[in-house]
């Protein structure tokens, strides 16, 4: 089976800073997979070597089956749009895409000037004079258009304001649909992410803290709420990514490879932001104290 993307061992040094470190994920071709962490966690690490912008220092990575941008043929099979939707304020939406055209063999022109209508932009509109939402919208057809097997987005909503937001992510599991690609994007916002992935990774201190289909991060993460003292025993399964004691009540968030026994009362199942939230500050409280995490990686 290829898979969208392989990595293993993978790491980046830039000087003395470890950007991403010991990064595993086997990752299936179809998903969208949601991309998430702080400012330094070693997300647009993890997307640049996957487009093929930088190199790693460690380890090995493949996306769809062979070493990113070792070639003009799989080149072609991977689209990135990065954080600034870069565009160029100088040229029309008619030359955006007679360049896309020339430097793209399996360019779909029709794909590109259909969106631009449903748009309702003009082909002789230059890009300086967009607005941020049409900005992105421009430089997502134009990466689209490029039919490509994988779509890589560092960012891409961050500067819009709500209803671009909306309107952006619509489009792009509409393309996600007519193309059957699959899609890569990082982003802070984390509602926009439950909304739109199947897949979730989320980052802190330039590791993978957590991996995996959504469903199943759903159906294996749990809240356990109870007295103090309640849980202070649990199956050695059962993993602690976050506890939160007070006097009268003791809260965890837990992970559990199967359903929790029935003598543990006080579980629910919580949804992914909560469950990003929940890595997210054990990484920093890791990285506070100096130490790192196990990884979740959850590839079923």
């Amino acid at each position: 089976m290829t898979l969208v993307l392989e990595a293993d061992g993978l790491g980046k040094r830039y000087g003395r800073h470890q950007a991403l470190t010991d990064c595993n994920l086997k990752i299936p071709m179809g998903r969208v997979i949601g991309l998430v962490g702080p400012n330094g966690a070693g997300k647009s690490t993890l997307l640049g070597l996957t487009c093929g912008l930088v190199k790693p220092t460690e380890g090995s990575i493949k996306v769809l089956g062979s070493e990113p941008a070792d070639s003009a043929a799989q080149l072609a099979r991977v689209g990135f749009v990065a954080q600034d939707t870069p565009v160029y304020a100088n040229l029309t939406i008619a030359e955006h895409l007679r360049m896309g055209a020339k430097l793209n063999p399996r360019w779909d022109q029709e794909l590109a000037e259909r969106r631009i209508r449903q748009l309702n932009l003009g082909f002789d509109q230059k890009a300086g004079g967009l607005s941020g939402g049409q900005r992105a919208q421009l430089a997502l057809t134009v990466a689209a258009a490029k039919r490509p097997e994988l779509l890589i987005f560092d960012e891409p909503v961050a500067a819009l304001d709500p209803l671009a937001r909306r309107g952006f992510l619509q489009n792009l599991m509409e393309f996600v649909a007519e193309l059957e690609a699959s899609v890569m994007l990082s982003s802070h916002l984390l509602g926009d992410l439950e909304r739109v992935c199947d897949y979730l990774i989320v980052m802190g201190s330039g590791r993978v803290q957590m991996a995996g289909e959504a469903d199943d991060l759903v159906a294996h993460h749990y809240r356990l709420v109870g007295a103090p003292g309640d849980f202070d025993n649990l199956p050695p399964e059962i993993e602690v990514i976050q506890a939160e004691h007070a006097t009268r009540q003791s809260t965890l968030i837990v992970h559990s490879p199967g359903p929790i026994p029935y003598s543990i009362s006080g579980a629910s199942h919580l949804d992914l932001e909560d469950i990003i939230l929940a890595y997210m500050s054990r990484a920093a409280n890791a990285s506070l104290a100096g130490t790192a995490p196990k990884s979740l990686e959850a590839h079923r």
